[in-house]
Order: structure tokens, then C-alpha cells, then sequence
């Protein structure tokens, strides 16, 4: 790199370190309801760089894990560490989620995302110039002064994600975040997320779009039944995966 463009850089566009509390493992994780073991025994180890796109059938269990890890959940058993520590109030402040319906706070677009910083003690001097440049990246800036809850779904998804990224979160974890949503609106939510991969933010996301899993992942988990049927690079699954659950899904077939 040069001295030219490492001065162009801001701050949010160097990589970031995400040792501090990574690696994520998972061990031995179980989580049972209404009599079923809907997550069971599943082994995840998490290290800094890559993108992780989660894959799997209707009801294999990928947006329980996603919460278990995310800390929402209890897990019935088995344990979760963030770098050989349980997670704290640390941990929490240094991830975030984004779910597949975005739930929008009773006030301005820009007060959404002011709001993210303000409960995590930035003095509004600083909460200031963050919010500007985040409405900004996110192309919300003519929105600003908008209720939050009058936008269209795609808008709203770009504030949430905009809503977590202002944070600068080290782990974002993503649950179908272009569900249901236009191609325009899913360009734009994948640019957002390109560029949070860049800054250093560690990715995981579950979609059920192979498109976008294409598009976006460095590795896939493929879950099955709660179990982990594969982990694999992204280019070796797509092009021969080593599991038959995971050859039938990508072939279109009914996985049960």
C-alpha cells in the first residue's frame, strides 16, 4: 500500500484487529424446546478474517444458532467463549445482530442510529459526526429527519444495518437480512456488508439465497437437523459438497 492511500484511509475503512475477542467457540452446544433437541452438539470455532454464510433447510436450526452465539439464547448445554472467556458486557458491546424483520424505535432516522451509540456511552459530541458519516455510507442522508418506522422495508433494513455498524462491531451476526426484499435493496444491503468485511467486522450470516452465498461467503456452514453436516471454503462447496444433505439442497431437492 502506499503512502498515498494509506492516508486516504478513515478509520473506518482500516482493517481492524478482532483478536481481542476472538476466537468464538462453541462447544458441545445443545438447545432443546418443547421436548426436541433443536441444536445438538454442535463444534464452532469462529477466528478473525473470513465470511461465514450459514446454510441449511427450513428448521435446521441456523438462526437458533446464530442467537445462541449472539448470547439471546441460553443454550441447554454445552459452553460459548469469546477468546477462552464466557462472553460479558464486553463481549456484548463488541457484536451485533441484524434480524430478518428490523424493529424500529418510535423516532427519527437519524435518532435510530444516535440512539446505538448513546446506550453505549458515547458523548454526543461524538455521537455527532459518527451518525452524519453513517447516514451517509448507508445512503439514508435525505432520510435523516424521516419517523423511522414510515420507511419501506428496504430503507428500514438499511437502518438497522446502518443502526449496528455505526458501533463499529467486531462480530456482526446477520439473519436473513435481504429476505423479502427487492434486488435493488439487496444490492445495497450487500454493499453495506462488503464493506463492513473490509473494516475488519467479522461476518456470519444465514440466508437461504445460494446467489448471495456465492456472492458473499469465504466458507459455509451447512446445518442439518442442529448438527454441522459440513464446513467447508465456499468455492469447494458450491462445486462439490461432501455432505448428500448438502448436494440436495443445492440441487433444489427436499432436505428433511
Amino acid at each position: 500500500m502506499s503512502n498515498v492511500q494509506a492516508l486516504d484511509q478513515s478509520p473506518r475503512e482500516t482493517a481492524r484487529t478482532t483478536a481481542d475477542i476472538l476466537p468464538l467457540v462453541a462447544e458441545g452446544l445443545v438447545f432443546e424446546a418443547g421436548g426436541r433437541r433443536l441444536v445438538d452438539g454442535v463444534d464452532l470455532e469462529l477466528q478473525p478474517g473470513a465470511r461465514t454464510i450459514v446454510l441449511g433447510p427450513n428448521g435446521a436450526g441456523k438462526s437458533l444458532l446464530l442467537r445462541l452465539l449472539h448470547g439471546l439464547l441460553r443454550p441447554s448445554a454445552g459452553r460459548i467463549t469469546w477468546n477462552g472467556r464466557p462472553a460479558d458486557a464486553t463481549t456484548l458491546r463488541r457484536q451485533a445482530m441484524v434480524f430478518q424483520k428490523p424493529v424500529m424505535l418510535r423516532r427519527s432516522v437519524a435518532a435510530n442510529i444516535d440512539y446505538a451509540l448513546k446506550v453505549r456511552g458515547v458523548p454526543r459530541t461524538g455521537r455527532i459526526p459518527r451518525v452524519r458519516e453513517m447516514l451517509r455510507t448507508a445512503d439514508l442522508d435525505r432520510l435523516a429527519p424521516s419517523p423511522a418506522r414510515v420507511l419501506s422495508g428496504g430503507e428500514q433494513q438499511r437502518l438497522s444495518l446502518a443502526r449496528a455498524l455505526v458501533t463499529q462491531p467486531e462480530v456482526l451476526f446477520l439473519d436473513e437480512p435481504t429476505a423479502s426484499l427487492d434486488p435493488a435493496s439487496t444490492l445495497a444491503i450487500e454493499r453495506l456488508i462488503d464493506d463492513a468485511a473490509a473494516a475488519g467486522t467479522r461476518i456470519v450470516m444465514v440466508t437461504h439465497d445460494l446467489g448471495q452465498a456465492r456472492r458473499l461467503a469465504d466458507e459455509v456452514v451447512f446445518i442439518h437437523r442442529g448438527r454441522i453436516a459440513e464446513r467447508t471454503a465456499a468455492f469447494r462447496f458450491f462445486q462439490s459438497p461432501m455432505s448428500q444433505p448438502a448436494a440436495d439442497f443445492l440441487a433444489g431437492h427436499l432436505v428433511l
